[in-house]
């Protein structure tokens, strides 16, 4: 009896830690979904990206641990396999998040081998229930914004004023263009763009060059209205009266990059790049993945 106890008991505890971590990447899933994902025009195409690359960890967890709770042999050996892609995946054991991250799916695999929880009804319904519950409040927020997107489909050169900064902004092209590059490279592709800024010119024109931080934040907007951001250089912050999103006239609402260059630099192998919300970071010049882009400006006429 006291053997059927403690089976239980270390049944339970793998339960609790499998809904804890299926818990975490349903969190993580659904907000870096809405943060990155979802720029297709297509529903499908967004829904499938949703659960290939966003929803997929938090769905192989939800499987092995169900496999776990009714066939617990079977499922020590799936967390055993899955330690294996870990260490596959990070390129051997001498990398600090193989152990990381394969050690405690080795050790849950163990408790699985061991406990046996029950009810194991009551214990199914937790491990799906908790994590769709999770889903779900996490989920509100940014589906909310992103539905609420402002898009008027425009990829023109825009002008762009308000908040002490008037700029017009490189339409779709080699100056915005829809893939990411590192800092060297948008800093040339903005010195060589020609003046309509559709074509790049044989020697650098000097006409558009990348925004300042201070320009980009000061830019930022969110349903047509300037957010009143400000630059803090002493303290490396951006603030802003209300949040802005990725939305016309500066970012376009169907594209993969979320975050621009800006020209300024923390030192000589460092940038900082500005997210789509506002947010402000410095990064490697030579970083550049499909994610992070750029988008010239020049003064407007005015100026």
């Amino acid at each position: 009896m006291k053997q059927l106890e403690k089976s239980r008991i270390v049944g339970w505890i793998a339960v609790g830690l499998s809904t804890i971590i299926t818990c975490f990447w349903a969190f993580w899933g659904i907000i870096e979904n809405f943060h990155e994902g979802w720029y297709f025009e297509s529903l499908p195409s967004n829904l499938g990206l949703m659960l290939v690359q966003y929803l997929s960890p938090m769905l192989l967890f939800l499987g092995v641990t169900l496999v776990s709770i009714f066939w617990p042999r079977v499922g020590a050996g799936l967390h055993g396999v899955l330690a294996l892609g870990v260490a596959w995946f990070f390129e051997g054991l001498t990398n600090p998040v193989t152990l990381l991250l394969s050690l405690p799916l080795i050790g849950l695999g163990l408790l699985y081998w061991y406990g046996r929880p029950q009810p194991r009804k009551l214990a199914a319904s937790l491990a799906v229930g908790l994590p769709l519950l999770t889903l779900t409040l996490s989920g509100i927020e940014p589906v909310l914004r992103v539905s609420q997107r402002l898009g008027d489909g425009s990829l023109q050169a825009r002008l762009v004023h308000g908040n002490g900064v008037d700029l017009i902004w490189a339409p779709e092209g080699p100056g915005w263009p829809r893939d990411g590059t590192d800092w060297v490279e948008a800093q040339q592709v903005c010195a060589y763009l020609d003046k309509d800024g559709l074509t790049l010119a044989p020697v650098a024109q000097h006409t558009w060059r990348l925004p300042t931080v201070d320009e980009a934040v000061r830019s930022m907007a969110r349903h047509g209205q300037n957010s009143g951001g400000v630059w803090d250089a002493g303290s490396a912050k951006a603030t802003y009266e209300t949040k802005p999103d990725k939305e016309s006239p500066l970012w376009d609402v169907h594209s993969q990059v979320i975050y621009w260059w800006t020209a300024t630099e923390t030192d000589r192998e460092h940038a900082y790049i500005i997210v789509y919300d506002g947010e402000v970071w410095p990064r490697a010049k030579s970083f550049g993945p499909a994610y992070l882009g750029f988008r010239c400006v020049k003064p407007s006429p005015a100026d």
